[in-house]
């Protein structure tokens, strides 16, 4: 079974976010042919949470939660190995995001709409393309 790590930006060590960061492109540049820039220089903020389960052959799912104005959590980078798929490690990492109380946002692909509602999440406004031209749509948690 793969074990949950939890860390701010600083605390992470070089070769957990090099792992880290070969997960998201192996999948958000690589397997969804998107070319855009995955690093956007908030992984490591004080205020970036970083969720992650790890095995022996490195991070099989991964998110992290950013802190937006006004006190809004953002979850975002949600993304698990095509090998660990199905094996509920993205709703074990939503679990443990969910944690802390308050607002969050998201911009969820579209075709995960339903795995956030799960949580709690609406849909707000119109889907849209970014700029690869998957579809999304923004969804918000109020606080419970």
């Amino acid at each position: 079974m793969p074990t949950l790590h939890d860390a701010t930006g600083p605390e992470l060590t070089a070769a957990q976010l090099h792992d880290i960061l070969r997960l998201r492109v192996d999948v958000f540049v690589v397997e969804q042919k998107a070319a855009y820039p995955e690093l956007d220089g908030r992984d490591l903020h004080p205020d970036t949470r970083h969720l992650w389960f790890a095995n022996t052959t490195g991070v099989t799912s991964y998110l992290r939660v950013l802190a937006d104005p006004g006190g809004i959590r953002r979850i975002g980078r949600v993304v698990t190995a095509a090998a660990s798929r199905g094996c509920g490690l993205a709703a074990r990492l939503m679990d443990a995001a969910l944690t802390v109380p308050g607002e969050y946002v998201l911009d969820a692909q579209t075709y995960v709409q339903g795995f956030y509602a799960r949580y709690g999440f609406i849909a707000e406004g119109a889907e849209y393309a970014d700029d690869d031209g998957i579809p999304h749509i923004r969804m918000r948690r109020l606080p419970t």
